[in-house]
């Protein structure tokens, strides 16, 4: 069996003429683990073979307890996990608080009163628990089902794009509460999205299927800087980097960030000096250049190592992929600019980010 702190699975689940789902790893025993795929690529099947739910051939260890193997099944009621669905399936007779009371009918132990007020104080709920689901928003129906996952205390919990059902305003509503879990609990959890933006927001470690078969996997700052992966195509290109608030500038508005490639300068949220941000820096917001630019409006100039080219997804574009420092980065140019420039693996360039262009 593998170390405490991992998570190994091997499933083969046929169907037809090729497996439904073949599909083997080995993962971070903590942290969010997001799965995205097309329709169909087996994102939530895996949630079920995870779950016992589908009894696929092979394997599932986490930690070093055994839930599958050729000579082990642990049913799903014996299995510690909790599973939030797209829509929140909240019992309409029963209020919010009686609602999650019901789903802690099959926890393995009773919830201590520090214990659920802690977990409804995290998802926010305390002036919903007297009002029945109808009473509900989307958001707030949600966060109530997440509450209930939690209060089981799972050693795995199985997140189906729990916003997809959600419009805009209720997701944005939503991720600091899922932002919030992340960073007070280490649950392992398998986070299933259609949305790039959603993971980068969230995801720890990345799972990228396609016909129940994995294309690539690995930590997400990783993944996203592969060029043969097929999250490197088109706007969505680009990679995460992790920071902190080094300086704030009130009367600008901006905060200046400091990574393992540098500092730079963005527009500030309310974040407090040395505050850890998660920011996303596509390809198609980075130019370069050959000397520094100081005479720009461009605030964000960092010196970068050219590591590889590579087509884009357009034949008039390239992809370079980019070491700052000690991060990558990708830029998305022309073929034009390229052979204008010269650039070549290996050449030192500067790379420019401009201050509107970084997300969150």
């Amino acid at each position: 069996p593998p170390m405490s702190d991992q998570l190994r699975f091997k499933f083969k689940l046929h169907g037809g003429a090729r497996p439904r789902l073949a599909l083997e790893a080995v993962l971070p025993g903590r942290g969010i683990i997001g799965v995205l795929g097309e329709s169909g690529s087996g994102k939530t099947t895996l949630l079920r073979c995870l779950a016992g739910l589908e009894r696929a051939e092979g394997e599932l260890y986490l930690g070093d307890e055994c839930w599958q193997s050729a000579k082990t099944f642990k049913p799903s009621h014996k299995r510690s996990l909790a599973y939030v669905f797209q829509e929140a399936s909240l019992l309409p007779h029963l209020s919010a608080a009686k609602n999650i009371h019901y789903g802690l009918k099959r926890a393995a132990k009773s919830v201590e009163p520090a214990s659920y007020d802690a977990v409804i104080k995290l998802m926010g709920i305390q002036a919903c628990l007297g009002r029945r689901p109808d009473q509900l928003s989307g958001g707030e129906r949600q966060r109530v089902a997440m509450a209930r996952a939690l209060l089981v205390e799972p050693s795995l919990l199985l997140m189906d794009e729990p916003l997809a059902a959600l419009d805009e305003a209720r997701r944005q509503e939503i991720l600091p509460y899922l932002l919030a879990l992340k960073e007070k609990r280490q649950t392992p959890t398998f986070y299933v999205s259609h949305s790039i933006a959603e993971l980068t927001r969230l995801a720890d470690y990345l799972l990228v299927l396609d016909k129940g078969c994995l294309l690539t996997s690995g930590p997400i700052t990783e993944v996203l800087a592969q060029l043969d992966s097929p999250l490197a195509v088109g706007e969505e290109a680009g990679v995460l980097i992790e920071a902190h608030v080094q300086a704030k500038f009130a009367r600008w508005g901006l905060i200046r960030v400091a990574f393992a490639g540098g500092q730079i300068m963005l527009a500030g949220g309310g974040e407090s000096l040395g505050a850890r941000v998660r920011l996303r820096l596509l390809a198609k917001d980075i130019s370069l250049a050959k000397s520094e630019c100081a005479d720009s409006s461009i605030l964000n100039r960092l010196p970068a190592e050219v590591l590889e080219l590579a087509p884009a997804d357009s034949g008039a574009m390239v992809l370079v992929k980019l070491k700052i420092g000690e991060e990558l980065a990708l830029a998305r140019i022309s073929r034009y600019s390229q052979d204008h420039l010269g650039i070549q693996v290996g050449d030192q360039l500067w790379a420019q980010i401009k201050t509107a262009a970084i997300l969150r």
